[in-house]
């Protein structure tokens, strides 16, 4: 077992400025005033194994298509990039349509286990070891959690303007994690 304090520390907040379910509070209100209650612990359940098991399978679908995980990453920190601007700016450059109950689907996934967020876990595959990425996703899975069900008091206690603040703050965190990802995986490609 290789468990390292900073690459839990460090694949934690990598996962959380992605994950940035504190930027989906607005989301996740906004789902619960349409459609009544959102089964917090299933959808945590289920964004979590579908983490873990991409983080296990992914990298075998990746060379099922011939792709390696530096040029992965590489493309993730792109990917990494995009949101952070969007995080930044307050811009959509993606815009996905409003689902129409909050079930698994919606939250636990794209919302919690979305694109962004397993092109972080492969990305993080490339530089750390598989256990201290679990560990990451399970903090990262409390929080969500705690998160999903307490998010009615969190937005009351932050208001809109302390959650745009926290995603912008996470966006530049984020930004900062993109370009590290380009430069530490673009020189193995080459």
């Amino acid at each position: 077992m290789n468990f390292n304090l900073r690459e839990i520390a460090s694949a934690s907040m990598i996962l959380f400025a992605v994950i940035d379910i504190v930027g989906s509070v607005p989301i996740i209100i906004s789902l619960r005033n349409k459609v009544g209650h959102i089964q917090s612990g299933k959808a945590t359940i289920v964004a979590a194994c579908i983490m873990i098991a991409f983080l296990f399978i992914g990298e075998e679908i990746l060379k099922l298509i011939g792709i390696d995980v530096n040029s992965f990453a590489v493309a993730g920190a792109f990917v990494l990039f995009f949101l952070a601007i969007e995080m930044i700016l307050g811009i959509a450059l993606y815009k996905d349509d409003a689902p129409e109950s909050a079930s698994i689907v919606p939250i636990a996934f794209p919302l919690i286990a979305g694109a962004g967020t397993m092109t972080a876990l492969l990305s993080l595959r490339a530089e750390f070891h598989v256990e201290n990425i679990i560990v990451a996703i399970i903090i990262n899975i409390i929080f969500v959690y705690i998160v999903l069900k307490s998010s009615k008091a969190i937005e009351r206690i932050l208001g809109k303007n302390g959650i745009n603040i926290i995603r912008k703050v996470f966006g530049v965190i984020l930004l900062a994690i993109a370009v590290k990802l380009f430069t530490s995986n673009i020189n193995q490609l080459f």
